[in-house]
């Protein structure tokens, strides 16, 4: 008889409740399936869905949606991926292939968008099986911690960046420094444009320079919109914060054109004045994340340009550590569970 193979799992034992690591055994994938052998997991806000049980999650589920590691064995009908090959899994985790946004081709939009960690479980484990659409490939570059990162963070910022109607050399601002904010400054700055960094407090400036900004603004003793005026206004803002007030003060600094893509999500609605949005044909708008193969032109812009994510990185048997470090906000920048792999 074959051994069978087990590994650890970090799973919330139900709606609200711990995150507990436990040994069990590991699934063979099914049909159009991977699995992957986990590296590094990282640890995203967005994990509170899972945690909080926000939306409606059967229990228990391993959370994790920034998945790096190396394929494990193949489900059939499963030709473009190789076992040993590095893969990454981001919050795109397969989609239906059959309603109206898929035959579009915007399955981040599907109806039937599958995410790890919600409707299948997640990386903070040793192993995880996915629908093999979902993944990415992933360069030798990077290293597996700061891959996790790239696949929601990076992607996020990356892909709301260079669909935002911008084009060098225009005015990019980056509204936060946070877990987001410091790989979207990177990026706008690694993309041509004139980068400008937004945060709370001048002890910042120096690092928003060395993240590749060109001017930082201190929320705290300037007016964001005025001084965005004063730079020629802005060509894309990009939000980074939850703050719904901090939001709408900078929706001044727009300039022509301007488009104001919001990634972080406030829990307040925002105020914001129509006649500018008409009169200088400016807009207002939301980005999601991508698919794999965004993730894998994430990762192969972040390889070349040298746009890293800031991590700290505990072991998968400290998951309910690194999730408490991630929910206080007190990480620099994102924190990354790492099973030893």
């Amino acid at each position: 008889m074959a051994n069978t193979k087990t590994g650890r799992f970090a799973q919330v034992v139900s709606k609200g409740g711990p995150i507990e690591v436990v040994t069990r055994e590991v699934a063979e994938p099914a049909l159009g399936e991977v699995r992957v052998r986990v590296q590094a997991c990282g640890v995203c806000h967005s994990d509170s869905v899972t945690k909080e049980g926000i939306f409606p999650i059967p229990y228990p589920r391993v959370p994790g949606h920034e998945v790096a590691g190396l394929v494990d064995a193949l489900g059939e009908g499963v030709t473009e991926w190789k076992v040993g090959q590095r893969v990454g899994i981001g919050w795109y985790g397969g989609h239906c292939g059959k309603c109206e946004p898929c035959r579009r081709g915007d399955h981040v939009c599907c109806q039937n968008l599958r995410i790890p960690g919600i409707s299948y479980d997640g990386g903070y484990a040793d192993y995880l099986i996915a629908p093999a659409m979902a993944l990415a490939a992933v360069p030798d570059a990077l290293s597996g911690a700061e891959v996790g990162p790239l696949l929601c963070a990076g992607i996020t910022t990356f892909n709301a960046i260079r669909n935002s109607g911008a084009r060098p050399p225009d005015t990019v601002a980056i509204l936060g420094m946070g877990g987001l904010g410091h790989l979207g400054v990177q990026y706008a700055a690694k993309m041509g444009f004139r980068t400008v960094a937004i945060a709370r407090g001048a002890h910042n400036a120096e690092f928003a320079h060395k993240l590749g900004a060109h001017h930082y603004i201190d929320s705290t003793k300037e007016d964001v919109a005025q001084s965005l005026q004063k730079l020629g206004g802005a060509r894309t803002i990009l939000a980074t914060i939850t703050n719904a007030d901090a939001m709408s003060a900078a929706i001044g600094g727009l300039g022509y054109k301007g488009n104001f893509v919001i990634v972080g999500v406030p829990s307040d609605p925002l105020k914001v004045s129509v006649l500018p949005l008409i009169f200088a044909k400016q807009a207002v708008s939301g980005w999601p994340s991508g698919t794999s193969m965004d993730s894998e032109d994430t990762l192969k812009f972040s390889e070349i340009t040298g746009v890293r994510p800031l991590i700290e990185t505990f072991p998968l048997d400290k998951a309910a550590e690194a999730y408490d470090r991630m929910i206080s906000g007190k990480a620099r920048f994102r924190v990354v569970l790492e099973t030893g792999a």
